[in-house]
């Protein structure tokens, strides 16, 4: 196991996939192949261990003697030492052969040690659901350092969940403003316009007074659905919706119940099943 205060640990061939390649997917792990009888893998040693400790855990060193572990070895192709492999999301993704200097050295793995932002962003993901007031905290504050388009949606993501969509919404329409948005930004998007347009008829139970009033009336229909699929009642909103296309699906009131059926599917999903029924279903009553 890493040591919690060097972040150097020894590497055995049966370890190799939790301590390099699993440990990797969330911190760059940099492993050394090397020799006690490699006189330029002794001098890099030092070097290597004193760099990786700097970088305060952001980064970890695995050590791999080739005299035990000569598989291993020749599993990555190791033919000189010393050889040095930095790994990260699980695979190979630079790596140098030799003894080099030390501030060529420093300037290697220092592309591998994650910003202030990027440490942020990470923090924030960890603590979305069990802490989301100081998920949000994090990533204004990763944003404040680097306005990073991706980060811009995580943070609507957890605003949107929380409840705070007017800063969500201009999260959104920032992103827009780019001429696209992300598959995650349109359904966010999505979810935001449905929930202004259930706000506006009063919340599900006076569109739903509304809509039982006028039952032909197709805009208090389309209300309906939204405001209940505000409320989770999905399959319901899905079926409100269907009826008007399938009563006549060359109308307006067709293609505007289309466009929000088109939506709620962005807002759960494609992974979802119910998607996938429902998108079925929309095609058999417009072909």
């Amino acid at each position: 196991m890493a040591d919690p205060v060097s972040n150097v640990f020894d590497v055995v061939t049966e370890r190799f996939e939790d301590d390099v390649i699993q440990r990797s997917m969330e911190t760059p792990v940099i492993v050394d192949f090397w020799s006690p009888s490699c006189q330029p893998c002794l001098q890099l040693a030092p070097i290597l261990e004193k760099v990786v400790n700097e970088a305060g855990g952001n980064v970890l060193l695995a050590k791999i003697n080739i005299d035990e572990c000569q598989d291993l070895a020749q599993m990555m192709g190791v033919q000189s030492i010393p050889h040095v492999v930095a790994f990260a999301e699980g695979r190979p993704v630079d790596q140098f052969m030799g003894l080099v200097p030390e501030d060529q050295l420093r300037q290697w793995v220092g592309q591998f040690v994650p910003s202030r932002a990027q440490q942020l962003l990470q923090e924030a993901l960890k603590l979305e659901v069990a802490d989301p007031t100081t998920a949000i905290a994090k990533l204004r504050e990763s944003l404040e350092l680097e306005a990073i388009d991706a980060t811009k949606i995580h943070l609507a993501r957890v605003l949107v969940a929380q409840g705070l969509d007017e800063e969500g919404g201009t999260l959104i329409a920032e992103l827009e403003r780019r001429g696209f948005l992300e598959p995650e930004a349109k359904s966010l998007k999505a979810q935001l316009e449905m929930r202004a347009s259930a706000e506006e008829s009063g919340g599900l139970l006076e569109a739903r007074t509304a809509a039982d009033a006028n039952p032909e009336d197709a805009t208090l229909q389309i209300k309906l659905a939204e405001a209940m699929a505000v409320d989770g009642l999905h399959r319901d909103a899905l079926d409100v919706l269907l009826a008007i296309v399938q009563r006549d699906r060359s109308s307006d009131a067709a293609e505007s119940a289309r466009e929000q059926m088109v939506n709620l599917f962005s807002v759960l999903g494609d992974g979802s099943a119910l998607v996938g029924e429902y998108r079925r279903k929309l095609a058999t009553a417009l072909y």
